[in-house]
């Protein structure tokens, strides 16, 4: 059995299906670990979205930002962007079982000693805090109050971790921390205005993962496809998998166990 890494798959169906072929992927045999993002502004989030359902047991999924857009969308009171490409799912005749589907997947999966998230791990958790943090949030998706949860789960604040937050902005911060994450400062205080490359860091802010940890699990993530895949001066063992499909780039696949890396790139429309 073998298992594989795959990072942000935004509606790439195609890229992702040549990927698994290229693979040779066998779900009875082997699993998949996705980092998130599985639908959105690619050309086909619904086929991805039922593809990687249909995966059963041979798949495990992360919720990411644009995930967690398409249920505040479905079931908040967020509205769809100009960019989305989410309307296929929306009016599917499927759309209430692949929702209730997406909306039971964590937000963190650790297992082994490797840990997965959407957008990585903030320093300043340890991963059994980081774990029942996460957890907090998958009780409340799973709750009567979603919906209520849905329509408040936007915002930039609080943009800084206190044992203490409580309610929404408690959820808030969580939420951010796992599916928006990329520049830091050394007080753990989130950054959410610059998304390019290392060199946009705003002053007094570095990537989160170039802050050491007290612990060492190998963290597993995607979100920042301006990184090309990898984490110059990385204090932790971290592995970035979106190296951009959506715009251009190619789909990525890790293999847990030898650390190989192989890609798809984006097939012309």
């Amino acid at each position: 059995m073998t298992t594989y890494a795959i990072g942000d798959l935004q509606g790439c169906h195609a890229e992702f299906m040549a990927l698994l072929e290229r693979l040779t992927f066998d779900p009875d045999q082997d699993r998949l670990w996705l980092v998130g993002d599985l639908v959105n502004r690619g050309p086909d989030s619904l086929a991805c979205l039922r593809e990687v359902m249909a995966l059963d047991k041979a798949v495990q999924v992360v919720l990411g930002n644009h995930d967690l857009h398409l249920l505040a969308v479905a079931r908040g009171s967020a509205t769809l962007k100009r960019k989305d490409t989410l309307e296929t799912i929306l009016q599917a005749p499927d759309r209430e079982i692949l929702l209730d589907w997406l909306q039971s997947r964590p937000l963190l999966l650790a297992e082994e000693g490797r840990v997965m998230t959407h957008a990585g791990l903030l320093p300043h958790w340890s991963l059994p805090q980081a774990i029942e943090l996460a957890r907090e949030v998958e009780q409340r998706l799973a709750s009567d109050a979603s919906g209520a949860f849905l329509e408040q789960m936007y915002g930039n604040e609080p943009a800084h971790w206190r044992d203490d937050l409580d309610g929404i902005e408690r959820l808030r911060f969580i939420v951010n921390a796992f599916t928006r994450m990329r520049f830091i400062d050394a007080q753990g205080h989130l950054d959410f205005t610059a998304k390019e490359g290392l060199e946009s860091a705003p002053p007094g802010f570095a990537p989160w993962f170039t802050f050491p940890r007290r612990d060492d699990p190998l963290i597993i993530f995607g979100h920042w496809a301006a990184l090309g895949g990898r984490t110059v001066g990385s204090q932790v063992r971290a592995e970035a998998l979106d190296t951009g499909c959506v715009w251009g780039g190619s789909l990525t696949a890790l293999n847990l166990a030898t650390g190989e890396r192989m890609n798809e790139s984006r097939h012309p429309r």
